[in-house]
């Protein structure tokens, strides 16, 4: 078979519930997979530079009656419910590459609505942007997670160590859209009257720019209150043009975004989509789809990890939120947000290139966020990132929602104490993990004529067992 392809085998008596590809690739393969893990990489960077660019300006922008904190609630209120009910059944339904579109085009209606910000423009639209987050993220994981176990397979490397770093790869990607979505708000925001420095009168009042004096810094940081900030003249609003410039270009962004993958990027039919065990693959009901998030939240590592991935979201709805407008805008003025998050964003990146290259050295404890539920859960990646998504969904949630009524203090002291939960279970999670491998390792060395019927049973469901890998044939040129 030239390049890649599947061979499809039924099983005995056509039951599609036991459907399997075979899945033969040459190991000229290799390269064509680093095409399309540069292809999401890429199209996921200009979607978030639009996205990105847009969040971190709308408690500032859009702070009347809170309207840009509610409306980024709003999204995420959405995308937990989009988290239990739509992936399964939209990546069923769709596949991935075509999940992977329509969902990236439901942001585009969230930025438009900035030409015209009401309730019942931003709201709307953002609810729309939260249904569409859950299934493009869910496709985007089962997407990596999948390819990494083909190229493992043709490479003869670790399968853990693939996926990680094709994880790595990734977020580098993903998080240089904070540099490039801040870089295009601060330039059009600095060269506009409200980047211009102050001009100050003979009794000492701004009429221009931002404006800096004692009293405006002495409540802002920690002492920030949103209900305190009427009379700083750094939080107001900049001029319509500006905001509609900025929109413009970042509407370009999701366009864009969308086209690379219609484009570019390979269906994953050509690497096993319905292998088995996938929810691809399973002929199951409706009712059966929607219940495959409830059913991994039942095992003791997912619930443990619920408090960590509360956190990741509730301390990205700070950066993103709160430091913006108590450490960034109420000090320094909005046009300064960019500059700012830019710096963010490039240590971010950096990180997840380090990290990632440096899994095999220093294991998994310091990339949990880059590849650890696709590692645990393996054979169930599907529903265990849509839960992932949809508790990291509850965070941002949860800190929206007290957003305008807490000081920044307050929140500090709520993230600090969350975090502490979240490394106790994570901590207990890498612990069982650990007493599981050995015991696997165990049970494994055991010949199977010699093993009981517990022991089949507990290697036949252990979560890493994925049998794509067995499903794939490396053929020679």
């Amino acid at each position: 078979m030239h390049g890649g392809g599947v061979d499809t085998d039924k099983q005995n008596g056509g039951d599609t519930a036991s459907l399997r590809e075979k899945v033969q690739l040459r190991r000229g393969e290799k390269w064509r997979i680093l095409k399309n893990i540069i292809t999401v990489s890429v199209a996921f960077m200009v979607q978030f530079t639009a996205f990105q660019g847009t969040a971190n300006l709308q408690s500032s922008i859009n702070a009347k009656d809170g309207l840009g904190t509610v409306s980024l609630s709003v999204v995420y209120a959405a995308l937990v419910v989009s988290c239990i009910f739509l992936p399964t059944l939209v990546i069923r339904k769709l596949t991935v590459k075509w999940t992977l579109c329509v969902s990236m085009l439901c942001y585009a209606p969230y930025i438009a609505s900035q030409f015209y910000p009401r309730f019942y423009t931003l709201l709307p639209a953002g609810v729309l942007l939260g249904l569409g987050a859950a299934p493009m993220w869910a496709s985007k994981a089962t997407y990596l997670t999948q390819l990494g176990q083909v190229y493992a397979k043709l490479t003869d490397q670790s399968v853990e160590a693939i996926i990680v770093r094709f994880f790595g790869f990734f977020f580098l990607a993903w998080q240089t859209a904070e540099l490039w979505g801040n870089l295009i708000s601060s330039l059009v925001l600095s060269s506009g009257a409200h980047g211009v420095a102050p001009v100050v009168d003979e009794l000492g009042n701004g009429t221009g720019g931002s404006h800096h004096d004692d009293s405006n810094l002495e409540s802002c940081g920690a002492n920030f209150c949103v209900v305190e900030t009427s009379n700083n003249a750094n939080l107001q609003r900049p001029p319509d043009s500006e905001i509609f410039e900025i929109s413009a270009i970042y509407l370009s962004c999701i366009v864009a975004a969308v086209v690379i993958i219609a484009v570019f990027l390979d269906p994953l039919s050509r690497y096993g989509e319905r292998r088995r065990g996938s929810i691809s693959a399973t002929e199951i009901s409706g009712m059966q789809l929607l219940s495959a998030t409830f059913k991994q939240l039942k095992k003791a590592n997912q619930q443990l990890l619920i408090p960590i991935t509360v956190f990741i979201g509730m301390q990205q709805a700070f950066i993103g939120a709160d430091f913006t407008q108590a450490y960034v805008s109420c000090a320094l003025g909005i046009h300064q947000i960019g500059y700012v998050m830019i710096c963010f964003g490039v240590v971010n990146a950096i990180c997840s290139i380090i990290f990632g290259s440096a899994m095999k050295y220093i294991g998994r404890v310091v990339i949990i966020i880059l590849g650890l539920y696709g590692a645990l859960f393996r054979r169930n990646k599907e529903a265990a990132f849509s839960n992932y998504r949809l508790w990291e969904s509850v965070g941002f949630v949860v800190a929206y929602a007290y957003s305008t009524n807490l000081c920044a203090r307050m929140k500090l002291y709520l993230l600090f104490g969350v975090l502490v939960c979240g490394m106790v279970g994570y901590t207990i999670v890498e612990i069982r993990q650990l007493k599981k491998e050995k015991h696997l390792k165990k049970l494994e060395e055991i010949p199977k004529q010699q093993q009981t019927e517990a022991d089949r049973k507990v290697i036949e469901e252990d979560d890493e067992k994925d049998e794509l890998e067995e499903d794939i044939v490396v053929t020679h040129l």
